[in-house]
Formats: structure tokens, sequence, C-alpha cells
């Protein structure tokens, strides 16, 4: 078994202690909030942007409750230190936790800026304990499909591929959100997933183009891009806090193979992937089990366990989907192409 500690208790914290109840390998074991801490359990007001949420009311029997990290860093007995805090607090957290020996969750993005996520990738790499950004889009079902599609080349290569995550401003935490200079508004927050899929499936961009304009952070809340990839693919990707009352959150990609058409509509709900092949009409594709929270949060146990470095998303990725964000938002404030080394 992995012992696990989740810190920081807003949606992100709920979301993982509830995948890590699913994992038979993790026992949750500590909960810590320097804020809030339900030490009841009941964390039924906490909601986010996904659609069927279920409240949490957490059995607390054998989980320590605290306002005290360096308490839980301390502790032997716990493994893992899954970092679900504000992106502030990234940086000082992960130093932490590594330097206490550790292993390291941290959600994304991995700091506000790239100069502060270059001190996270030094002191993952110098650190005993493993370190993970959890990067969710890189485990999600349909996506990870993806993933493995263009990889192996199934449908022939891909001519063209556009990535879209769209919702209401967060309805939530918002006096973190709102503070773009702390948050990064949409544009680090939201759009960075796509940012970072786009990579994993593509490589670095070479360049980007991007539109986009401020509302509600003082950063970049809405945001269309276009990236110029190595096999060039026309690949471009929306993100937006924008939507108006009522329309809810939604994720989607389209993909144009050669020889088949991708489509992925969250709102679909299990029929949200379908494939169109030359020849064969539509299809549904199955949704593998459970989502991407689990997926990426398994992932890291399995390579706590097995004694792996994790490999599927590193550090080194999670400081350049960063760097690339950085890229788009002098793009839009420059209306020009950046190149990226």
């Amino acid at each position: 078994m992995v012992n696990v500690a989740v810190v920081g208790l807003g949606f992100m914290g709920v979301t993982h202690i509830k995948s890590y109840l699913k994992l038979q390998p993790a026992r949750l074991v500590a909960i810590c909030d320097a804020a809030r801490l339900p030490d009841n359990g009941d964390f039924s007001t906490i909601v986010g942007n996904l659609p069927g949420a279920e409240p949490l009311r957490l059995d607390m029997s054998g989980i320590r409750a605290t306002k005290d990290l360096q308490e839980l860093l301390a502790d032997p007995t716990i493994d893992l230190i899954d970092l679900c805090v504000p992106t502030p607090a990234h940086p000082r957290l992960v130093a932490l936790a590594l330097q206490a020996g550790k292993h390291v969750v941290c959600e994304k993005p991995l700091a506000r800026t790239t100069a502060l996520a270059r001190e996270i990738v030094t002191a993952a790499a110098l650190a005993k304990g493993y370190f993970m950004p959890a990067m969710c889009m890189r485990f999600w079902p349909g996506w990870s499909w993806l993933k493995t599609a263009i990889a192996e080349k199934t449908y022939g290569p891909v001519q063209a591929a556009r990535f879209r995550r769209v919702g209401e401003p967060p309805a939530w935490g918002r006096e973190g959100y709102f503070n773009g200079a702390a948050s990064g508004g949409a544009l680090l927050d939201l759009h960075i997933h796509d940012t970072d899929f786009v990579q994993f499936l593509f490589g670095r961009p070479r360049a980007v183009y991007s539109q986009g304009f401020t509302y509600y952070s003082g950063a970049i809340d809405h945001v269309v891009t276009q990236y110029t990839v190595a096999s060039g693919a026309s690949v471009s990707a929306e993100g937006s806090w924008m939507m108006s009352d009522g329309h809810g959150f939604n994720m989607a990609y389209t993909v144009i193979f050669e020889r088949a058409t991708a489509d992925f509509d969250l709102s679909r709900g299990a029929e949200a992937l379908k494939l169109c092949e030359k020849g064969q009409g539509a299809r549904v594709v199955p949704p593998g089990p459970g989502d991407g929270y689990i997926g990426e949060l398994g992932y890291m146990i399995d390579c706590i366990e097995n004694r792996r470095p994790p490999q599927q998303v590193t550090a080194q990725d999670g400081l350049s989907a960063v760097e690339i964000c950085e890229a788009e938002e002098e793009s839009i404030r420059t209306g020009r192409l950046v190149t990226l080394s």
C-alpha cells in the first residue's frame, strides 16, 4: 500500500480524494488545508465544473485531519504528498515535500511563470522521491485512445486537429482565480490542458500564434491558438472562461486523419467519442474505465510501488507547458507569431 496525504481541500483536492478511494493500492491517511478543514468529512458544499460529480462525505476513520503540513512531512509513514493548493504555493510546497523525502503529485499549472517552474524541475531532479505534475488529459479515456491512434498511425497521418475546452467562469475560489497575476487566468489554469496535450501528441510546437482577451482576471480569459508542429498538421486549440450562464463546461476535439475523423464531445456522455472511417461510416468508441484523475493517480501509485520514475508525464513536460502558454500570452500581447526554441 502507498500511504497518501492530500493537501488543499478545494474542488480538485476533493476530486483527488475520490480517486484515491477507488485505487486499491492507495490508502488515504491524511488531509490537510491551512484554511478549511472539514474534519467531520463533509465536503458536500465543495463543487466544481465537472457534470455529474457526486458530493463527498468522507468516512474519517483512520484519516488524520490537520492544518499543519509540516506534521505530515515529518511522518515517515506517509509516502505520497498530493498538492492541490493554489498555483502560487506550488514552488515552496513542492520543495518542502521533496526535501522531506516524499513522492509528490502537484496540480497544474506547475507554476505561474517559467522561472518558478524551472525551480520545481531542479528540485525534482535532486530529490530522492518521485515527482509528477498532474496533467490529467494524458490519461483521460478517449484522449489516451487518440494518443495511441496517432502514435500507431492506425488511420494514417493526422492532417488537422482542433481542441476546445470552454466553460463559465469558475464559481468557486474566485479570489484566487480572478487574480490573474496569481492564477494566470483561463490560459494557464484551463487551456494549459490542451497546450500540454498538443505537445504530448505532436511534440513541442515550433511556434504559436494566439488571439485572446482578458475580462475577469487581468490575465488571459479566452484564447485561440494555432500551433506550428513538426509534422505539418494544422493544429489549434481554444480555451475560455467566457461562456455565459447556463452554458456549463465542455471539452472536445476533432482530429482529421488520412482515413478517418475522430470526434470527442464530453456532452455526449457515454457516446463522447465517435469515429468516422472512410467506407465504414460512424461508430461509437466505448470509453475506457474511470477518468483522467484516476488514471494519472493510479499511474503514480504504480510507479511508486514498482520503483519506476514517472515517464508518461514529467516535471520537464510541466515546465514546457508553462513555457508554451507564456509564448501564447506573448503572441496575444504582440499580435505576432512567437517561435519556441
